[in-house]
């Protein structure tokens, strides 16, 4: 029990210190919120400090477009890339639209809410970085679970949550879950071949 309460501290800890970085870069005002898990989802997790969101637009699977605090911003998933469906010179790739569907059907679903990592705000193209929840369960590691996404973009370590995705990507991987069940398809930096030459 101890322990737990030593990294519940750790945490809070880390994330108040993330808070003035954020609120400065982004001009947010980050929100304490308490976790009240409902009955039959104690894994969902929200994060202490959170950023709440309006959906614009789904991108693709692992980028939206939303409201916060009137402006408009483009959001990129920390940690996870799932196949390219709208990439400028690229093809449509094997289970790129199955992640775009399924992660529109998740942010549609209820409220968003970001939480971001210290020093990793924003990606050079300007994208907002950051975990996203919607009614408390994080998007990327249910891509990750159901075989839509694989852990990428290891850009600024550490971060708080890679090695839980990375649990979640090896079950995915042993289940052979969707991009896992073509060999060779999922590679270091990305995806390897178009739609049409993967049958699934």
């Amino acid at each position: 029990m101890r322990k737990q309460m030593a990294g519940v501290t750790l945490i809070a800890a880390a994330l108040l210190a993330v808070q003035p970085l954020v609120e400065k870069e982004l001009g947010l005002s980050l929100q304490q919120t308490q976790v009240q898990p409902s009955i039959g989802e104690m894994e969902t997790v929200k994060p202490a400090r959170q950023v709440p969101a309006t959906l614009v637009e789904t991108i693709d699977g692992d980028t939206i477009k939303v409201e916060v605090m009137g402006k408009t911003e483009t959001v990129r998933y920390l940690l996870i890339d799932t196949p390219e469906s709208k990439k400028p010179g690229k093809c449509v790739q094997s289970y790129a639209k199955d992640a775009y569907k399924r992660n529109n059907e998740l942010v549609k679903s209820d409220k968003i809410v970001f939480e971001f990592e210290a020093g990793n705000t924003r990606d050079i193209y300007g994208r907002l970085l950051a975990y996203v929840y919607v009614d408390g369960k994080s998007v990327q590691k249910t891509l990750l679970q159901e075989g839509l996404a694989r852990v990428g973009y290891i850009m600024k370590p550490p971060y708080k949550y890679l090695e839980e995705y990375k649990n979640h990507e090896n079950l995915a991987k042993k289940n052979k879950e969707k991009i896992w069940s073509m060999q060779g398809f999922v590679t270091e930096w990305g995806f390897n071949g178009c739609e049409p030459d993967w049958v699934h």
